[in-house]
């Protein structure tokens, strides 16, 4: 197995950026003012772990195409990443993820865990930052991306638990989409570039 840093600081970036303005952000940030935060953490990464997983298995699938199949619909997906984040793309599951979650007081390692996987791995499918790190899998490095997004995801939730509330004050969140947006337009247009020049 080799792994690619640029791959890895790559992934990180795009999914960290992607996923900061995302309503998991605040699901997790509700989660951990009714529970215990590590236990959440606990429940948030594993459902991430997974979610990455599946994502870089599609990816995989996706690389066996024609180089540059893979090139032109790595540019669609690029560029469609980059108007959800123009437009703020939130999503239906995770508000009622984040809702349900702070509505409720859960106690107990288990009880936590499987509240956190469940609201996060619910909430996440068919998400902007699963679709981008399927995407950047099926350019090469699965393991390398699998690192950097997974590290990406699990980082925001500690985030959100850490310091969501003195983030979403103080950041605002539609310059941090507006830069993610930026980053993947930029690689729509690298990508398109690449259908025509090899």
């Amino acid at each position: 197995m080799h792994l690619d840093l640029v791959a890895i600081l790559t992934a990180f970036g795009l999914i960290f950026l992607a996923e900061l303005p995302d309503k998991t952000m605040f699901a997790s940030l509700a989660m951990g003012t009714r529970m215990r935060p590590l236990y959440v953490w606990f429940g948030t990464s594993a459902a991430f772990v997974v979610h990455v997983a599946i994502a870089v298995g599609a990816g995989s699938l996706i690389s066996l195409m024609p180089g540059w199949i893979v090139k032109l619909v790595s540019a669609v997906l690029f560029a469609l990443g980059a108007l959800w984040l123009l437009k703020g793309g939130d999503d239906e599951a995770a508000d009622e993820a984040a809702e349900g979650a702070g509505s409720r007081q859960v106690t107990g390692f288990w009880p936590v865990f499987t509240t956190a996987f469940m609201a996060v791995f619910i909430s996440e499918w068919g998400d902007l930052t699963q679709i981008t790190t399927a995407n950047l899998a099926s350019r090469g490095q699965p393991w390398s991306t699998a690192i950097g997004a997974a590290a990406a995801l699990m980082s925001v939730s500690a985030l959100a638990l850490l310091a969501g509330r003195f983030i979403a004050g103080r950041v605002p969140l539609r310059t941090v989409q507006r830069i993610g947006a930026a980053c993947m337009g930029a690689l729509a247009v690298w990508s398109l570039v690449e259908v025509f020049t090899g």
